[in-house]
Parts: C-alpha cells; sequence; structure tokens
C-alpha cells in the first residue's frame, strides 16, 4: 500500500513529461521506506507503516539511495547527498532549503526557523508538514518550543515515535 504522501506525489506528477518513475523499498530502523525516483533525483520519500516486500531494482541511481540510505542509519552524521526534486511553493522550497541547513544533531523550533525567514511558525509548520523528502530534508530537527512538535502531520503516535528515533539517532537533545 503506497501512503499518503506518495500518492499525491504520484499524482502531482500525472500530466508531466518526465523521465519514467520508479520506486524502491528500503528497510530502516524507522519502518521501511518507499522512495520515488527517476535516473536522475529523487521525487519522494514515505516511511510506510508496514513492511513491504523490498523490489529488485537494480539501477545505478537505486543502487545509490540506498548506499545513501543505509550509510544515514549506519553513522547519523552521514548526511544524505542525492538529487533531488522539490516541486511546492516558493515559501515551501525556501523553508526546505534552510531544513537542509540545520546540522545534523541540532534542532530548531518552529519559531527560531520563522524568525529567519521573516514567517510565522504555523507557515513553517505547514511547509514541514508538505516536504516529500522527509529524511533527505531533515524536517525532524524541527520542534516545538516545548517538547517535539509534529512529525507528518501527526502531533502522536507513530510519527512522533519516528521523529524521536531520528533525533535520538542523530544525537540531538530530545525532550
Amino acid at each position: 500500500m503506497v501512503g499518503k504522501r506518495l500518492m499525491c506525489i504520484v499524482a502531482a506528477l500525472k500530466g508531466m513529461a518526465t523521465a519514467e518513475h520508479t520506486t524502491i523499498n528500503i528497510a530502516s530502523p524507522v519502518g521501511t521506506l518507499r522512495v520515488l525516483f527517476t535516473e536522475q533525483e529523487v521525487i519522494g520519500v514515505d516511511i510506510l507503516s508496514r513492511a513491504e516486500i523490498k523490489q529488485n531494482v537494480s539501477s545505478v541511481m537505486a543502487k545509490k539511495i540506498s548506499q545513501q540510505f543505509n550509510g544515514y542509519f549506519t553513522q547519523p552524521d552521514k548526511t544524505i547527498r542525492l538529487p533531488i526534486q522539490l516541486g511546492g511553493t516558493s515559501f515551501q522550497q525556501r523553508v526546505w532549503r534552510a531544513l537542509q541547513a540545520i546540522p545534523v544533531g541540532e534542532t530548531l523550533s518552529y519559531g527560531e526557523l520563522a524568525k529567519k525567514l521573516n514567517s510565522s511558525a504555523r507557515a513553517v509548520g505547514n511547509a514541514c508538514r508538505a516536504n516529500p523528502l522527509p529524511v533527505i530534508v531533515p524536517c525532524h530537527r524541527v520542534v516545538a518550543k516545548s517538547g517535539l512538535g509534529g512529525y507528518s502531520g501527526k502531533t502522536h503516535g507513530r510519527q512522533i515515535a519516528i521523529k524521536r528515533w531520528l533525533l535520538e539517532h542523530e544525537g540531538a537533545h530530545v525532550s
């Protein structure tokens, strides 16, 4: 079953004249990651709620994606470096670029990031929620003033457990 986020990405891509899209599933400590990509760039990442069978995709890009994610989950200070495609509004793109500048092991509050962008904490949170590339574009590094805040639009349950795990994996102080 494809997650809601990936379905939205796929729906947005319908009608676009782009290269063929492929998915690969990667086992990780936070669940199976389904990655949507072309031979040039990563388009979407979805953290699935249940394990799914890994496809046998052997393209050069699929191998690179697997190596990058496996490297990150083995060594949290290893930044995932993949060519990516980010749609979104100009504001969302500003937020997503700012997220990529937050160092591993550090966090910013929604308000702190909003101040840097001359925006509001709510607008930053909404852009984080719309992030099509979680883990690659590390929206998990943005937290509430007191507590973790949300992750993938959720404020409790499995998504928050994933956010907590990612932050602890990276050595960030988690309250």
